[in-house]
This record gives C-alpha cells, structure tokens and sequence, in this order.
C-alpha cells in the first residue's frame, strides 16, 4: 500500500465503517524495529495496512486466531492486539414505564438504542425519551427489520406474554450478545412451554437471561432499569473485547469533527493492579490542550495529556511508551485511591 499523509484518515474512516457481527482485529507494533506498523482485519480480511508486505501482513494467520486485547513478543517488536467490539445495540421490546429509564441509562453509557411497539402513543414515550431509532409497528414485522450481531442485546419487556413469545423466539433466531426477558417465573414458564413446542432448543432457552437483571431487590422502574444494565454490562465486559474507538474519538481521526493540525491517540496497552480503565481505552489528545475520550481522569490522566502535549511541541517526536505508576505519593496526594500501574502508547497522527 501507498504511504500518503492520509494514509491514516483512511484507516480511520474504515473503522467508522465497522461492521459488527464478524470478528476485527487491530494490531500496532509499539517497540522494536517495526515500531509504528499497523493492520485492521475484519472477516478474516485484510481491509487496511500501514504499508504492503508488512510484518504484521505476515502474520495474518496468527492475528486470525487472537481474542480479547494484549500484548506478544515478536521479532519485529512488541505487538499490541485488540479484538475490538463494534457500538453496542440495545433492542428493547416494548415502551412500557420500565422500558423509560432503561431507554435513558442505555444512552447516558454510549449504546444506540432501538425500540419495538406497536402502540403509538407508547412510541411516542419511547422518542421523548431519547431511543435512537422506534419501530413503531407488529413485535413480529419490527423484528424483522432487526439485524443481529455480537453486540446487539435484547431486553424484552413486553405488556403481556403473547408478546414476550414472539419476540424471544425472533431474537433467539438472530446473533446477539445478550437476550433477558422481563416476567414473573409463571409468565417466563409459560413463554419458554410455548416455545419448546414450536421446537426451541432448551439449551438455548436456557441461556436467556430470566429473571432479567442482577438480583438487587429491584422495585422501581429506575431501580429495574439499573439491575438491567449492570447485567448487560457485566456480560459486556466480560467478553475480553476492547471497545475500539469511541465515536468522538473516530470523528475527530477521521476528520470530520475538531480539525486540528496534529494530534496525539494514547491507548493504554497494558494494566497491573486496579487501574480505572482497561487495556484498550483511548484518548485523543489535541493541539489546543483539549482531550476526546477519557482514559480514567485523575493523575494518569494529567501524566499522559502532558506527555502528548510534548510529542505535539517537540516535532521530531513520533511516538513513545510510558507507563505511569498511581500507587506513589504523587498518586495519593491527588487522591487516588484505585492504585496500579498502566503502560501508554502514543501516537503522533
């Protein structure tokens, strides 16, 4: 592949053109005589590298076979790999009192928010109440149009059971990271008998999540909407993936958003002890001072907006490590109280 000054941009803009549901991985070679070099696969594809007949080319196969984020030793350098998740997609079925503050909290932690309901007024609840996308039609003809993927999760939520059946044995059809149901273990009995009579799998019914949300004596909508989430996170963070680039992030590299003349990307590639943010976190550091993404706040923060502020100043400088130690003194007199150590590669783009 051609080098260009856009060679980068390029990357970038195919990343914001991301498809979920296949496998992507990102590597980057932080040290060593290859430092700098880059690929993206998606599919088993090579859809972008930093320069033909790379290094990292060559290793295709090997990069095939990797999951979850980290580091390995090759010959070349140190290799930083990530198997990075596309933006998570929440399908919530039916826009009932409860489906409110779930719609809210899915937004406020960066998921694209889909709603199914067949009655308009309801639809309408759902739109104010900031759902990306309503489908305002039959639970069967609105998941349909509802195409799956390793990061789409299903929240089934419906005003009765009739309903929750048509939309569990839809989304247990689709791929999907999560599928819960909402429902007394009466009603979930009933669904699941149904089900297994039209020929459902039981090891798949099974695998739903029933009762839906983690068991903390939930009662109100709100309180229900957040036992919902932290189970859609923890099964979220759970699978090892990265959350590759957030979408301000991605705007801003792909140049579509913020221009500035030169930026620095940190991606923390490795984490000891309980730093806040894991492997894979990345903040875009720009010429004015301003940051795009968080990598935790607090001193580590601070350390690395400093150090990319630096490379920015000091021309020459194109890339380096750092790893900043928050279990110091320094760290306790900013009052920090997780501890642990976190190594840093940044990149002047």
């Amino acid at each position: 592949m051609k080098r260009t000054e856009n060679v980068y941009k390029e990357l970038y803009q195919r990343l914001m053109q991301q498809k979920t549901g296949g496998k992507n991985i990102l590597a980057a070679v932080v040290d060593g005589p290859c430092a700098g070099e880059k690929i993206y696969l998606s599919g088993g594809e090579v859809l972008w590298a930093s320069r033909e007949g790379s290094m990292l080319a060559n290793m295709k196969e090997r990069l095939e076979n990797l999951s979850g984020c980290g580091l390995f030793e090759s010959e070349g350098g140190r290799i930083f790999y990530e198997e990075a998740g596309g933006r998570p997609v929440l399908v919530i079925c039916g826009a009932g009192h409860v489906s409110i503050p779930i719609i809210r909290l899915g937004k406020s932690i960066g998921f694209y928010v889909i709603v199914l309901e067949d009655r308009e007024s309801f639809s309408e609840n759902a739109r104010l109440a900031g759902a990306d996308q309503v489908l305002c039609k039959s639970f069967a003809a609105g998941m349909e149009e509802i195409h799956g993927t390793n990061d789409t999760y299903f929240v089934i939520v419906t005003r009765g059971h009739r309903y929750d059946t048509t939309c569990l044995n839809l989304a247990l059809q689709k791929e999907h990271a999560y599928v819960g149901m909402m429902g007394s273990r009466r009603r979930v009995e009933i669904v699941k008998e149904q089900l297994l009579k039209k020929g459902a799998d039981r090891k798949v019914l099974e695998r739903v999540y029933t009762p839906i949300g983690l068991p903390i004596g939930a009662e109100s909508p709100e309180e229900i909407a957040v036992s919902v989430m932290a189970e859609i996170i923890q099964v979220k963070n759970g699978a090892g993936r990265s959350e590759g680039y957030t979408e301000g992030v991605l705007a801003c590299l792909a140049g579509e958003q913020r221009e500035s003349r030169e930026k620095v990307l940190a991606v923390i590639i490795s984490r000891k002890g309980s730093a806040p943010r894991k492997a894979g976190t990345k903040m875009l550091i720009l010429e004015d001072g301003s940051c795009v993404g968080t990598i935790g706040g607090g001193y580590a923060e601070e350390e690395i907006k400093r150090a990319g502020l630096r490379m920015i100043k000091e021309k020459e400088s194109r890339r380096e490590l750092t790893t900043v130690r928050m279990t110091g003194q320094e760290a306790e007199e900013m009052g920090l109280v997780c501890g642990g150590t976190i190594e840093v590669y940044l990149e002047k783009i």
